[in-house]
């Protein structure tokens, strides 16, 4: 009667088509979650927790138990305004007269709230059988009344209807009109003529009395929250669920036209007890709203309830619910209940009945959205395992249910709304900082594999541009216990690219019972964790340790993300040193080492591959087309003592682009020399690098015009967009020692190195170049001063000839011997454009 009697009939029927939509696009979602798997105590919330994770959980677990909370209330409220409008003495009268004998104030009407909802709280504490028992007998006495309602729109004669209304002078007295059934009462009623509430002395509008009526549909959660006692859940909420949509909205239709056709305007703006008075038996009626408000309210407290014990038990906030969780010999949440009855005890002293609708309203509304959400995302991940029985919905049904409860919260109350929603913001904050892990499977990492996936097909290397190369590092480690900043330095090496931790067991499959690898994936990805490093892992088992580095080359990385850049440790005698231990991630944080990590080797215990089969892997790599990254002594690298001191000059990174072994071709603009300016201005991008400055060797001889080399090489850069100081370095002393070792003169037929594209054509002067000149070199690069924070050296390729690895990997020794933190790069892809 409310609202016909504002809205008109064409406006009602348009909200409860509206309400009924949005409804009906949630109970489809709530019927394919409820049929997808056994459903346990919570309802809703145990719904949108299982599928989107303890963080929207919690929050909406909340959300929704406040809005059960509201609605308890708000039905306590209701029933008391019936109670008063029966029972109540009328305004301005001292004493009652007949069955009016109930005071009128707000601590009257308050009293009165409290010992029916204790009422309600009686009912609950013994259990959810008698519960059943109660609303089923409930159930039976509103339909009897609906039944002689329907009766008595056909069997009343017209009459009068006096209606008392309260006014700053006493009582105002008008007359409504029910008329029967009458096409002039229809026509007047036909379209909106909103009034002023009689309860609130509000002024209404559409909006908050779609908000009034919305509180009429929001019973379609009953079912479902009582999922925890329900035998067949799966079977029961989806049937009991649609039927009570279907019959409800039929039945509020029905009164609609009904009304519309036989009550004029007043009777229903200022009476919303008429149905009494034209009822042929109208204290079956009084029974009937009494009934129908103590169901909705305690539905609402035992739901509230359960939803409570459900957030207690998931135990997502600690102890601040650990009273909850405390429950009966039967097995009734009582504590629980009893804590529900204090929170609704609490919203009665809001008073009046459409002071809370619309908050009531949102918070329903907003937890409707979710579910919807839930069954969304369900539904776009794909997983094999969503298979519902109840097949009656489509993504299409779930996106409408949110567009739906969305733009209704914001048409009720734009305030509240916003309010629930910043509400919802903060508890999802909080959870996400502060709750335990589940093991309950989040939507969010369904979802994230359905995009990379969709991503990576759409990711084809054929597309690849040199403007956008970036390094995508592979790096080897035998234990991470002695790689510890090598790990942290190649982070900062990869620019955004793909990086993968790599680790070759050397064990026979064959004579294993499992596979021994399985254990270990998560040590390594606790490690990665608390490195704080982006970076996946790779681990193999092989015969050898160069079959385990070719395995990963060929299989790590899918699609267009594999790796184009080999990094190894050098292979030397220095004793490996546990850096894990005093790495700040693990000092800082006062927690032990990661114990599934062996210890370190001995110095005297053999190494797991030989001098000649380390040369191999780079040699392996190259003929990959991989770029080829030899890290030494990385681990003494203090990078947060280096970048944050505070003295001045700032660190710097010495880059030196000539192929120190190969004095007679000392080009600058080769691909591995810009491969390797490249890699040391990437590092220089880091964030944690970004203080240190670039300075770039230039290696003269006398009578070559090194002005001219300079200003070339500064164009270069210049082209390049790299900021690096040039620093001319004269070296004729030790390319003489190179030409004294040589056998012929200094300006005779040299062997060029040849690179076409494709084909690897290894030098052959590796035997050319004496220990002798080596040492020089390295002193050379080492007098350089200040001392760099770390060096980048142009590594050579292997010898062809194999029985000269270990002459190779000896002089590559040599060079770099005392250097400190020095990465050795070996370029074989073009990697710098100077295109836009």
């Amino acid at each position: 009667g409310f609202v016909v009697g504002h809205a008109g009939l064409y406006q009602a029927l348009a909200m409860f088509a509206v309400a009924y939509f949005i409804i009906g696009m949630t109970v489809l979602s709530v019927c394919a979650i409820a049929t997808n798997g056994a459903l346990d105590a919570g309802g809703a919330y145990y719904m949108i927790s299982r599928a989107l994770g303890p963080e929207f959980g919690g929050s909406i677990g909340i959300m929704f138990f406040l809005a059960n909370v509201c609605g308890s209330a708000l039905y306590v409220l209701g029933l008391v305004e019936a109670v008063v409008d029966s029972f109540g003495i009328p305004p301005g009268q001292e004493a009652g007269t007949g069955v009016r004998v109930l005071p009128q104030s707000y601590w009257y009407e308050l009293l009165y709230g409290t010992v029916l909802l204790a009422l309600c709280l009686l009912v609950c504490l013994v259990g959810a059988s008698i519960y059943a028992k109660a609303t089923f007998l409930i159930f039976l006495i509103v339909a009897a009344v609906l039944g002689t309602v329907l009766v008595s729109f056909f069997a009343t004669r017209p009459l009068k209807v006096p209606i008392h209304l309260p006014h700053l002078n006493g009582t105002e007295t008008d007359n409504g009109f029910f008329t029967g059934f009458s096409l002039s009462t229809l026509r007047d009623n036909l379209g909106g003529g909103y009034g002023v509430d009689y309860t609130t002395g509000q002024m209404m509008s559409f909006s908050s009395v779609f908000a009034v009526m919305f509180n009429g549909c929001t019973g379609i959660m009953a079912g479902s929250n009582m999922s925890g006692d329900l035998k067949r859940p799966s079977y029961s909420i989806p049937r009991g669920t649609i039927s009570a949509v279907l019959f409800t909205y039929l039945v509020y239709n029905l009164l609609a036209v009904l009304m519309c056709a036989t009550c004029n305007r007043i009777l229903l703006q200022k009476d919303y007890g008429f149905l009494r008075d034209i009822s042929i038996f109208p204290p079956l009626v009084t029974v009937g709203i009494y009934a129908a408000t103590l169901s909705a309210a305690m539905s609402n407290l035992i739901g509230a309830s359960r939803i409570l014990y459900a957030l207690a038990r998931d135990d997502l906030f600690g102890r601040a619910l650990a009273l909850a969780k405390k429950t009966s010999a039967s097995g009734n949440p009582v504590m629980a209940v009893i804590i529900s009855w204090l929170v609704v005890q609490v919203v009665l002293f809001s008073g009046k009945l459409n002071t809370i609708a619309s908050v009531v309203t949102t918070f329903f509304l907003l937890v409707y959205a979710t579910v919807n959400l839930a069954c969304l995302a369900l539904e776009w991940a794909s997983a094999p395992n969503f298979r519902p029985t109840f097949r009656y919905f489509t993504w299409h049904t779930c996106l409408l249910g949110i567009a739906g409860c969305c733009v209704m919260m914001f048409l009720i109350s734009p305030v509240s709304a916003s309010a629930s929603l910043g509400f919802l913001l903060l508890l999802l904050l909080a959870l996400h900082y502060l709750s335990p892990s589940s093991t309950w499977g989040y939507i969010s990492q369904a979802l994230i594999f359905h995009q990379v996936r969709k991503y990576l097909l759409m990711l084809d290397v054929r597309k690849d541009h040199v403007k956008f190369w970036r390094p995508q590092m592979l790096l080897m480690v035998q234990n991470p216990r002695g790689s510890a900043r090598l790990i942290d330095f190649v982070n900062d090496l990869k620019k955004s690219g793909l990086y993968v931790l790599g680790h070759v067991e050397l064990q026979d499959l064959d004579m294993l019972p499992s596979d021994p690898l399985q254990p270990q994936q998560d040590s390594w990805l606790s490690l990665v964790d608390k490195l704080n490093v982006k970076a996946f892992v790779s681990l193999t088992l092989a015969p050898s340790v160069r079959h385990g580095v070719r395995q990963l080359l060929f299989t790590s990385g899918l699609g267009g993300m594999r790796p184009n850049t080999l990094v190894l440790g050098f292979y030397d005698d220095e004793a490996p040193q546990d850096g894990l231990a005093r790495h700040p991630a693990f000092t800082n944080a006062r927690e032990e080492v990661p114990l599934g990590f062996p210890p370190l080797r001995a110095p005297t215990t053999p190494k797991l591959l030989s001098a000649r089969e380390y040369v191999g892997i780079v040699a392996d790599a190259l003929k990959m087309l991989r770029n080829v990254l030899l890290a030494r002594q990385l681990e003494s690298l203090d990078k947060a003592w280096e970048l944050r001191r505070a003295a001045s000059p700032p660190p710097t990174i010495h880059v030196w682009p000539v192929n120190l072994l190969r004095p007679d071709s000392a080009r600058y603009a080769d691909t591995c020399s810009l491969f390797l300016l490249q890699m040391a201005c990437v590092l220089n991008m880091a964030r944690a690098w970004r203080r240190a400055s670039l300075r770039l060797f230039l290696c003269v001889e006398a009578g070559t015009m090194p002005h001219a080399q300079e200003e070339k090489l500064r164009q270069l850069l210049k082209d390049l967009r790299i900021q690096a100081q040039i620093q001319l370095v004269p070296w004729d002393a030790i390319t003489r020692l190179h030409w004294q070792t040589c056998r012929g003169p200094p300006g005779g037929p040299v062997e060029e190195e040849e690179e076409e594209e494709g084909v690897v054509n290894f030098p052959t002067n590796t035997t050319q170049v004496s220990d002798e000149y080596v040492c020089a070199a390295n002193k050379l690069v080492l007098e350089q001063s200040p001392a760099p924070a770390v060096r980048f050296l142009y590594l050579p390729r292997p010898p062809a000839d194999t029985s000269l690895y270990p002459l190779y990997l000896h002089q590559l020794e040599l060079l770099t011997r005392g250097l400190g933190p020095t990465v050795l790069v070996h370029g074989v892809s073009a990697v710098t454009s100077t295109q836009l």
